[in-house]
């Protein structure tokens, strides 16, 4: 269990005008440019999706931005078309322990689907969410609603800031490490974020697309 008594001040976060301001023309510029050059990848993953089952290439799902902001979080869908009515049949096989669904071998994953996460192609779609400014390329992972209903004044502190594409879990750790352990990293990034830790952060993550990762 990680230590839970240090808290993060809040006012020391948002006063770092010049990195927030940086961070969000580095979002504008890079998620641009991101949609573009993607796009035929994009174009070939939706194909694929639409291919296997006939449903819609794209999930959308309400997730809890910064200061607890609710939005549609978008993304390549990856599990079979009724996949948020099978949740409640499996909840008790959760791999991961807290306030967050993990399940290795989850059955509602579509072929296509294991694909995409491997290489978290999946995650594409949300460059239009960084667009909007719900998301930031680099950040906390989104969390729902129903979680964030579980946090300790401890785990809200990941709300602090706009969530993120990718982040120091997603491009370390991943799915090798528990709840608890993930928003110990969320935080760590909270307390030592910079522009050159966030674009060491996206070059991680770049790699992911090309060596597959433990998502799940």
């Amino acid at each position: 269990m990680i230590e839970q008594q240090k808290l993060i001040d809040q006012k020391q976060v948002e006063s770092r005008k010049v990195y927030h301001l940086t961070k969000r023309f580095l979002d504008i510029v890079l998620s641009t440019l991101g949609l573009i050059g993607l796009s035929p990848v994009m174009g070939i993953v939706a194909y694929k999706i639409k291919r296997e089952d006939g449903g819609p290439v794209f999930y959308k799902q309400v997730r809890v931005g910064k200061n607890g902001k609710k939005f549609k979080m978008y993304k390549f869908r990856s599990m079979v078309v009724n996949a948020d009515q099978l949740l409640d049949k499996l909840k008790e096989k959760n791999d991961v322990d807290g306030a967050m669904f993990k399940m290795k071998h989850d059955p509602r994953i579509t072929k296509v689907g294991h694909f995409i996460r491997e290489h978290s192609l999946d995650e594409l779609p949300q460059l239009v969410n960084v667009l909007k400014g719900d998301m930031s390329l680099v950040g906390p992972r989104p969390p729902l609603p129903s979680e964030v209903e579980q946090y300790t004044s401890y785990d809200k502190q990941r709300l602090y800031v706009v969530p993120g594409c990718t982040g120091l879990w997603q491009a370390t750790e991943r799915n090798n490490v528990g709840f608890d352990e993930m928003v110990g990293l969320d935080l760590k990034y909270i307390k030592n974020c910079s522009v050159k830790y966030d674009l060491l952060i996206i070059w991680k993550t770049i790699a992911v697309i090309f060596t597959p990762n433990s998502s799940y």
